[in-house]
């Protein structure tokens, strides 16, 4: 019973229309890429081709809404709703019973790709092209913040694990000075 009272508090709290956008922009990270990469992952493992081809689809979908909405985010949030109406599209996306993201792939994406397939594929190719010079021309300042990053990810995985196993570490061990011994050579030089 106490289960059921925190879902119906969290879905309160997610659908109520004065709600903070904090709680429903979260719902749209979780419901429009968490739970779809996990999904992929499935699809992948099991090597299931029609979810597998479902998924692609769903991401072709998302890919193109979150285009889309980048263009158009700053003007569109403002509307009241916005992101309870964003969170009911994603769902809808997923769903398997309305297959959403198949139906704005066949009916908006796929026609718009194929209409304009050839100069996206020059586009494309000037990209890849200009990336991989660019990429070229830096190949010792990426290496150098590769090494920098590495570095930067191992002291941290080390502060890190110090923090969690403390004892464990040689890190927070104290270095302790050898023992002084001038207060016994002081008292023999005194006698």
């Amino acid at each position: 019973m106490a289960l059921r009272g925190s879902n119906e508090v969290g879905l309160r709290m997610l659908l109520y229309p004065f709600s903070t956008n904090i709680v429903v922009r979260t719902a749209c990270c979780s419901v429009g890429a968490v739970l779809p990469v996990y999904s992929t992952f499935k699809a992948i493992e099991t090597k299931d081709q029609n979810e597998q081809q479902r998924w692609l689809v769903y991401w072709a979908a998302y890919g193109s809404f979150t285009v889309a909405e980048s263009f158009a985010d700053k003007l569109i949030s403002w509307f009241p709703l916005y992101y309870h109406m964003k969170l009911a599209f994603l769902i809808w996306l997923q769903l398997p019973s309305v297959n959403g993201a198949r139906q704005l792939y066949t009916s908006h994406i796929r026609p718009f790709l194929l209409r304009h397939q050839t100069r996206l594929d020059q586009i494309v190719g000037v990209l890849y092209h200009q990336m991989g010079r660019f990429f070229s021309a830096r190949e010792a300042e990426l290496q150098f913040a590769k090494a920098i990053g590495t570095k930067i990810i191992v002291s941290a995985n080390h502060i890190v694990r110090d923090i969690i196993h403390p004892n464990q570490s040689p890190a927070n061990r104290m270095i302790e000075a050898p023992p002084r011994h001038e207060e016994a050579s002081d008292s023999e030089h005194e006698e």
